[in-house]
């Protein structure tokens, strides 16, 4: 242990799969409170150079269930994990531990859902679904049954082309979506998108004017149908600014709209730990449209902490069987992860949609970054060394 963290607590830690500056967030929050943290990673990772990390081990792979379970396994044999609580970052890796969680349950708590609950928020085309059930607006979309079919997009351009599970898509392609400003580049870019994944995974969809003053998110912590604790931001700024990956710069805000709408999704999915659901705000009708539901932690839930609300140590209190207080997000703290702010913007300004002072203005009102901190620096050392491999590897 390093010097000057919190003493070591009896009983069980933390597994992080996924060792980003999202994993990192995980293993700091829950390290200083005296949790021992165990990062597994198929990816070069940050969060291992933490003081507040215990053991990390890299993989080969984790995407596929058995690679996954593999993983989990071979820890627990290792530092004797019996009965530690298993946090994933990334999407692919909730479907995993949705699917195989009967078969890890006997050795990890799994706060992750059973895939009957995950697969509403990890296909589109269930979370659109339900979402018109419910009588929450979203975007226009149309499904397509092959790739000449687009006689029934009768809406006008701009459209995104968008996958309904993200896992295959983004991996080959590092986007969340194509903009096609046309009907021919409709045709074009749906057929384009066919190669990478079956066509009736593909869905067209109205672009929703507007930047990142437009995108909303709430966040949530749920536990036995009820939720726990709340987070309501504005993202205003994203990488890639029109079809964001990630969020980079966020400021937490009070919107009852945003955070009903929300809740009135989650409760219908019986969904139980963290998601974040995210919506954008239409100025041509007045509605918030909602356009995706991560049932994980997601980028900014450090911010939580800045705000009062730590995500990932009430989760894990939960999942340990220890009494929580309800927590609801202060608004006006703001989050800035440079590392993808600083191209963002640079873009930005050469377009000429972001001016350098008010941009300087913004970075100095923020209240916490994504990986710098004064009391574990190395990881923002580590994290600067791997920007030329993130750059090549997730497009960032």
């Amino acid at each position: 242990m390093s010097s000057g963290a919190a003493p070591r607590l009896a009983g069980p830690g933390a597994v992080v799969i996924g060792g980003d500056h999202q994993g990192l967030g995980i293993v700091r929050s829950l390290g200083r409170h005296g949790i021992p943290t165990c990062i597994i990673d198929d990816e070069p990772s940050i969060a291992r150079f933490s003081r507040y990390a215990t053991h990390a081990v890299g993989r080969q792979r984790l995407s596929g269930d058995d690679e996954l379970v593999s993983a989990l396994y071979q820890a627990h044999l290792r530092w004797d994990l019996q009965g530690w609580v298993v946090f994933p970052t990334r999407d692919e890796t909730v479907g995993a531990l949705a699917r195989v969680r009967d078969r890890l349950v006997s050795r990890y708590r799994i706060p992750t859902p059973c895939f009957d609950v995950v697969a509403t928020a990890w296909d589109k085309r269930l979370t659109y679904d339900l979402a018109v059930r419910l009588g929450l607006p979203i975007p226009r979309t149309w499904r397509l049954d092959s790739a000449s079919e687009l006689g029934g997009v009768d809406g006008p351009p701009p459209y995104a082309v968008k996958p309904a599970i993200k896992e295959h898509f983004m991996a080959a392609t590092h986007d969340k979506a194509w903009r096609a400003d046309s009907r021919e580049e409709l045709a074009v870019t749906v057929r384009r998108a066919a190669q990478i994944i079956p066509i009736e995974e593909v869905l067209v969809q109205e672009v929703v004017p507007g930047g990142g003053d437009h995108q909303f998110s709430y966040c949530a912590l749920r536990w036995n149908g009820a939720t726990v604790a709340s987070m309501t931001v504005r993202r205003l700024r994203q990488h890639p600014p029109e079809f964001g990956r990630a969020s980079t710069f966020v400021e937490t805000i009070d919107s009852a709209e945003v955070a009903a709408a929300a809740e009135t999704f989650l409760g219908a999915v019986g969904l139980n730990g963290l998601a974040e659901v995210e919506f954008k705000y239409d100025d041509r009708t007045g509605e918030y449209k909602l356009l995706d539901v991560n049932p994980r932690t997601w980028g900014y839930h450090t911010l939580g902490v800045a705000s009062g609300v730590d995500f990932a140590y009430l989760l894990f209190r939960l999942a340990t069987d220890q009494p929580v207080r309800l927590a609801a997000a202060v608004p006006g703290m703001r989050w800035v992860r440079l590392a993808t702010d600083l191209p963002m913007a640079a873009m930005e300004m050469r377009r000429g949609r972001i001016r350098p002072r008010a941009y300087v203005a913004s970075l100095r009102s923020a209240d916490t970054e994504s990986v710098f901190c004064r009391d574990d620096r190395v990881p923002a050392l580590a994290e600067l060394a791997l920007l030329p491999y993130l750059a090549l590897s997730r497009g960032i």
